[in-house]
């Protein structure tokens, strides 16, 4: 009974696992935190449309002025048009690589130095934005006017240099550019890079050279397709869509709400309030739009059926420029990986950002490593992993380390699990001439085993408790592993050189699955079972070991070592029980 009992609730879990992993791909969104209270926008309605393109966008105005439409850009003069639209400027930092479009002032590409796209291809980092092998991933920005557009991706740019290096030793990389029209508006868009850091600082300013005030309204959006380029895990759903940092109606917190790429055509949204942030989140990566503190306007995010592209975009309140001033337009990015550190794991300073760690970031961006309702287990996991990653340099070793420590947290619940198990094997003749003598008489059976566990002083269900206790951590370390970005293409040693990705060559799934079938042949587990079950336990490190083959190399690392060390825990305790004298040989009655 007690092992039928064990085998369903073994199962169990697994189907538990399972069911777990679909909710949180489609349900896993963050709960509300605290904030301090916003006052309600005065944004008139019509301001809230959605757009498909620069034509559409329409800006936030202050109540009582209509909204603007944004049309077509006027020409620049001096500028060759066709010329311009195919130029780019080369921006280089020390860890990424970008390309920005004259026409527009649009980012067009941006590579991740230190993230290759593949471990086949470690010279080659990772465009997180761009365009090619199928796809399309670009950062757009503007300024709506009041008659035709201040700046829009029509807008063709002029620039001092066709390429912007980051100097040694320099701390900040200053792109600028710069359009006046005919009608003597001008803009500059400065985009400010900074060492170490994913963080861009997108600046735009109007001079308004007219004799009439000027009212204009920011905006930024990301555009993509469903295409991600670099290796994803196999076997395993990951998130592709728009995060949103939502102020909560009728409260005064927010909440992180994430929206697949494929719902966006039922599930647009648009949205005004004041500060939050929206992002294009991807596995291991997120591309952010952080408004000023602050500041108003309008979020939304909306799936081009035609185009099969996918918008998030922010619109900021409208501001009169007056004639012979100057207005600032200030917003933040963040294009690269979900860090969780101030420091990513190549070493890199945060210097002008103080690190990427996107706590550091924005108030709530750090919720894009999505961990679901396993946060709180998660975080001080990968905590303990990155403190031993200082130590050792080495991400296997810190998941040796680990196990040592979750093995030793959970050592009085092991020392039960074996010392219920040693019982179990050395009873296990008492056992078997009870179930003889009593036959199919289930009831005086289950009287018998009972009056003997209580007289031998042993619990036979004192096995399943641990394993089901350090199970959640089995699923945390899970998530941690598929996650995070920190362990992407991590090697260990020998063969195994993506901890985040499944052994090449099986080796840890098979040793895995012999560390197993030698600790139940040691437990005894079998000796009470009647041949049925002893055949389905017998079956089990098989089916385990097959099982094993599609998780993530560093989470069977974790488990197996697991196992060697409660394969030496057993043995300690075996030779302990050996000690305390035969077993009764009182019969049972």
């Amino acid at each position: 009974m007690e092992n039928r009992r064990f085998i369903l609730i073994a199962l169990m879990v697994v189907v538990i696992f399972f069911l777990y992993q679909s909710w949180q791909d489609d349900y896993g969104n963050k709960p509300m935190i605290a904030s301090n209270p916003t006052p309600a926008l005065d944004i008139p309605e019509e301001a809230m449309s959605v757009p498909d393109s620069d034509e559409d966008v329409t800006a936030v105005l202050p109540r009582g002025d209509a909204p603007l439409a944004l049309r077509a850009s006027g020409t620049e003069e001096g500028v060759d048009h066709g010329q311009a639209s195919d130029q780019v400027i080369l921006v280089e930092t020390d860890v990424v690589r970008a390309q920005i479009s004259l026409r527009g002032g649009e980012i067009r590409r941006m590579e991740l130095k230190d993230y290759p796209v593949s471990k086949d291809q470690p010279n080659t980092p990772i465009p997180l934005l761009g365009e090619g092998d199928g796809q399309f991933f670009i950062f757009q920005s503007g300024l709506a006017g009041t008659d035709s557009p201040v700046a829009s991706s029509n807008t063709v740019y002029r620039a001092t240099s066709r390429k912007f290096t980051l100097a040694d030793g320099a701390k900040q990389l200053e792109v600028a550019l710069e359009h006046r029209n005919a009608q003597g508006i001008k803009v500059r868009k400065l985009f400010r890079f900074a060492r170490g850091s994913y963080r861009v600082v997108v600046e735009q300013l109007v001079e308004n050279g007219t004799d009439a005030p000027l009212t204009v309204s920011p905006y930024a959006r990301f555009k993509r397709n469903d295409v991600v380029l670099g290796t994803l895990p196999k076997f395993v759903a990951t998130f592709l869509g728009v995060g949103f940092f939502e102020k909560k109606d009728g409260s005064d917190g927010y909440r992180f709400v994430k929206t697949k790429l494929d719902d966006l055509e039922d599930d647009a949204f648009d949205k005004r309030q004041k500060e939050g942030w929206i992002a294009m989140l991807q596995h291991y990566f997120v591309a952010a739009i952080l408004p000023p503190e602050n500041s108003e306007g309008v979020f939304s995010a909306k799936a081009d059926k035609t185009n099969q592209k996918f918008s998030a975009q922010y619109v900021g309140s409208g501001i009169s420029v007056a004639p012979g001033s100057t207005q600032s337009f200030p917003l933040g990015l963040y294009i690269g990986p979900k860090l969780q550190t101030g420091l990513d794991v190549e070493g890199h300073e945060g210097g002008f950002f103080k690190g990427d760690g996107l706590d550091n970031v924005a108030t709530g961006l750090e919720y894009t490593v999505d961990y679901g309702i396993l946060t709180p287990l998660c975080e001080p996991l990968f905590w303990l992993l990155s403190k031993f990653y200082k130590l050792t340099g080495n991400w296997g070793w810190s998941i040796i380390l680990l196990t040592l420590v979750v093995k030793g947290a959970f050592y009085k619940l092991s020392e039960a699990q074996y010392r219920s198990m040693g019982k179990m094997k050395k009873f296990a003749p008492r056992i078997q001439e009870i179930k003889e003598r009593y036959g199919d008489d289930r009831e005086r059976m289950s009287k018998a085993m009972m009056d003997l566990y209580k007289k031998e002083g042993f619990n036979p269900l004192a096995g399943c408790w641990p394993l089901l206790v350090q199970f959640p951590v089995f699923i945390s370390l899970y998530w941690v592993l598929l996650e995070s970005v920190e362990l992407r293409q991590a090697d260990f040693a020998l063969w195994i050189n993506d901890l985040s990705a499944p052994d090449p060559y099986y080796v840890l799934p098979l040793l895995f699955g012999l560390s197993f079938y030698l600790q139940q042949k040691w437990s005894g587990a079998t000796a009470t079972m009647d041949p049925m079950q002893q055949k389905i336990m017998n079956i089990m490190p098989i089916m385990m070991t097959a099982f094993f083959t599609f998780f993530q190399a560093g989470l069977v690392l974790y488990w197996l070592v697991s196992n060697l060390i409660g394969m030496a825990q057993q043995l300690v305790i075996n030779k302990k029980l050996a000690g305390e004298g035969p077993a009764s040989k009182a019969k049972a009655t």
